[in-house]
């Protein structure tokens, strides 16, 4: 597993905010693995990220094959390799091989439940043009939001491959990798525990049952990722979030051309930034190291770079948000 452009700090060298959600991370999943560590340099995104998949994924009384299921489903429909290998195995861990394996070929369960589920989750990469909503429990939402998120975020900064050789698209990597995460998987998480993370007052938007934690969560991860289109001016940020809308998540057929065309009206100093973070929202894979070489020549800082990205992600996920019943939440 290496990262796409830089190599974060290692995790024995953490103080403070980051240290706090690694202790978390590795009491209550498998530890500070490659996704968080790729958002140490903002510790505030990273500890949101965190507080989402958590609280929706990990915690409360909701199905965890169910969650990891959609987890593994949403991650396919926005072609982020690396999430998928990576929730096919823990459905492994939850004892559910061949629903793990029916994932992995992209076919479909023979249970309604789960093919229900499967439509549902992969019609949220286009939620307008799917007159898409969500009749499920916070915890199922919230992770089906939480990967909108994570999938671009690994997509961006990671490499696709989570062993070396792309082993895990093995079924017989896959179901030895499953029994050894068995029975951290299986273990049950009591909700709200990462919310001590979040800074104080937080509270989940409009629409979200009661005081829930999931809803705290991603309302917190907004509020932390969001300010990345700070970097960027006016005109970028509109053109961001005007594309986000208008693209419905469709899949560009050449992300760097598409890329190009749509930031020719953008001020001459905000056209890199605006397209990685439209790469971000729409194919995070096609961004390049000579993209990210110069963004580096005005922004150096690894932690712009993460912002930038994150605030990229954080707008398509939030048009996904937007899309939701609030009713059902």
């Amino acid at each position: 597993m290496t990262y796409r452009f830089f190599t974060p700090a290692r995790a024995s060298t953490t103080t403070g905010l980051t240290a706090a959600v690694y202790r978390q991370l590795s009491d209550d999943f498998l530890g500070p693995l490659p996704t968080f560590q790729a958002l140490s340099a903002v510790p505030e995104v990273l500890a949101a990220t965190w507080a989402l998949m958590r609280e929706a994924l990990l915690a409360g009384d909701a199905s965890r094959v169910e969650r990891e299921l959609v987890a593994s489903v949403v991650s396919r429909a926005n072609r982020c390799q690396f999430c998928v290998d990576a929730h096919v195995m823990l459905l492994h861990a939850l004892g559910e091989p061949k629903l793990a394996e029916a994932v992995a070929r992209g076919g479909t369960p023979p249970e309604p439940r789960h093919a229900e589920l499967i439509a549902w989750a992969q019609a949220s990469r286009s939620p307008e043009a799917a007159d898409w909503a969500s009749p499920y429990r916070p915890e199922v939402t919230g992770t089906l939001l939480a990967f909108h998120f994570v999938n671009r975020i690994v997509s961006a900064l990671l490499d696709p491959d989570l062993l070396p050789g792309g082993l895990q698209r093995s079924p017989l990597v896959r179901s030895v990798g499953g029994r050894l995460y068995a029975r951290a998987a299986r273990e049950p998480k009591e909700p709200g525990r990462s919310l001590p993370l979040l800074p104080a007052g937080t509270t989940a938007p409009p629409g979200w049952a009661g005081d829930s934690p999931v809803g705290v969560a991603y309302a917190s991860l907004k509020d932390a990722a969001a300010p990345g289109g700070d970097l960027l001016g006016d005109v970028a940020r509109q053109t961001v979030a005007a594309t986000v809308r208008w693209e419905d998540g469709r899949f560009p057929a050449r992300p760097a051309d598409w890329a190009v065309d749509l930031v020719r009206d953008v001020p001459g100093r905000d056209r890199v930034g605006t397209r990685i973070a439209l790469l971000a929202a729409f194919a995070p894979s096609a961004i390049t190291v000579g993209d990210v070489a110069l963004w580096r020549l005005s922004h150096p800082a690894d932690a712009d770079l993460v912002r930038l990205v994150a605030y990229g992600a954080i707008t398509a996920t939030d048009h996904v948000a937007r899309a939701l019943a609030s009713a059902h939440l």
